[in-house]
C-alpha cells in the first residue's frame, strides 16, 4: 500500500469529524433527525453529529420575535368596512412542536390572527372599536396563544397598529375633531374670561373695602382732632373762670364785661337784638354819669348863718 493512502484516509477522517462538529449559540436550539425520526434538540454547546445518520432538521431562534401582519378588512357591527393591521409579538418554547406541529407557521398564525379579528371586530361598533384597543389587543392575544400552544408558539402581545376607517367616515371624524377642539378651546376661552371678572372684581372689593377704611380712619382722626380742641377750649374756658374767680371781681367790673360782651354782639350781622335790663339800667347808668359830668354847677352853696 502506498504511503500516501493512510494519510488521506486520515485527513478524510478529519474532515468528515470536524464538519459534524456543531456549536449551538445562546438562545438558539437544533432540532435533530435520526434517519428521518426526531431524536433529540440539542441546546446551548458543542455537540457532535453522527455522520449520514443524523442530521440537523431545523435551526430554532428562541428570542422574542416581531412580525407585522398586513391590513385586513374588517367589518364592524355597524356594517362599516376598516382596514386593520397588526403586529404580534411572539417566541419559541418548544422547537420540537414548533418544527412538527403546523407547516408554514407564520402563514398559519397569519391566517388566524385574520379570522379572529373580524369575529372580534364584528361584535363592536366603529366608536367602540376606535375606543377599545386595549380590550381588542387582549382578546385576541388570548385567543391566538391558546391556538398557538400545540405549535410550540407563545404569543406575549398583540398590538393594532393601525384601525383606517373609510374616507368619508375620516372626513366626518376630522369634523368631529375639529369642532371638538373649537368647543374646548371657547370653554378655555370663557373660563379665562370668567376668572379674570372675578379678580377684577375681587380687586374692585378689595379696593372699595381698603377706601372705606381710609375714610373710617380719616373721620374717626378728624373726629378725636374736634373732640380734642372742643376740650381743649373747655379747658381754656374753665381756666378763664378759674382765674376769674380766684381775683374776685367786683360788680362794676362784671357789669363793664357785660358792656364789652354786648358792644361786641351789636356789632354782628344780626338785625334784630334783645337787651337784658341789667344792661338797659348799666346803659342809663352810663348816660347820667356822662351827662352829669358834662353840666356846669349853676351857684354856689350858701353857708347857713348860725
Amino acid at each position: 500500500m502506498p504511503p500516501i493512502i493512510p494519510i488521506v484516509i486520515v485527513v478524510l477522517v478529519l474532515i468528515v469529524i470536524v464538519r459534524n462538529i456543531r456549536i449551538v449559540q445562546q438562545a438558539r436550539a437544533y432540532v435533530i433527525e435520526r434517519l428521518g425520526a426526531y431524536t433529540t434538540t440539542w441546546s446551548v454547546g458543542i455537540h457532535f453529529k453522527i455522520p449520514f445518520i443524523e442530521r440537523v432538521a431545523k435551526v430554532v431562534s428562541l428570542k422574542e420575535q416581531v412580525v407585522d401582519f398586513p391590513p385586513q378588512p374588517v367589518i364592524t357591527k355597524d356594517n362599516v368596512t376598516m382596514q386593520i393591521d397588526t403586529v404580534l409579538y411572539f417566541e419559541i418554547t418548544d422547537p420540537k412542536l414548533y418544527t412538527y406541529g403546523v407547516e408554514q407557521p407564520m402563514t398559519a398564525i397569519e391566517n388566524l390572527t385574520a379570522t379572529s379579528l373580524r369575529n372580534i371586530i364584528g361584535d363592536l361598533e366603529l366608536d367602540q372599536c376606535l375606543t377599545s384597543r386595549d380590550h381588542i389587543n387582549s382578546k385576541l392575544r388570548l385567543i391566538l396563544d391558546e391556538a398557538t400552544d400545540p405549535w410550540g408558539i407563545r404569543i406575549n402581545r398583540v398590538e393594532l397598529k393601525n384601525i383606517l376607517p373609510p374616507r368619508e367616515i375620516q372626513t366626518a371624524m376630522e369634523k368631529q375633531m375639529k369642532a371638538e377642539r373649537e368647543r374646548r378651546e371657547a370653554i378655555l376661552i370663557a373660563e379665562g374670561e370668567k376668572k379674570s371678572a372675578i379678580l377684577i372684581a375681587e380687586g374692585e372689593r378689595e379696593s372699595a373695602i381698603l377706601r372705606a377704611d381710609a375714610k373710617k380712619q380719616a373721620a374717626i382722626l378728624e373726629a378725636e382732632g374736634q373732640a380734642e380742641a372742643i376740650r381743649k377750649v373747655q379747658e381754656a374756658t374753665a381756666a378763664g373762670i378759674r382765674l376769674v374767680n380766684d381775683s374776685c371781681p367786683s360788680d362794676a367790673v362784671i357789669r363793664i364785661k357785660a358792656l364789652e360782651a354786648f358792644a361786641k354782639a351789636a356789632d354782628g350781622k344780626a338785625t334784630k337784638i334783645i337787651i337784658p335790663s341789667e344792661i338797659q339800667g348799666l346803659a342809663g347808668l352810663a348816660a347820667g354819669i356822662v351827662e352829669a359830668a358834662g353840666k356846669e354847677p349853676s351857684a354856689k352853696p350858701v353857708k347857713s348863718e348860725k
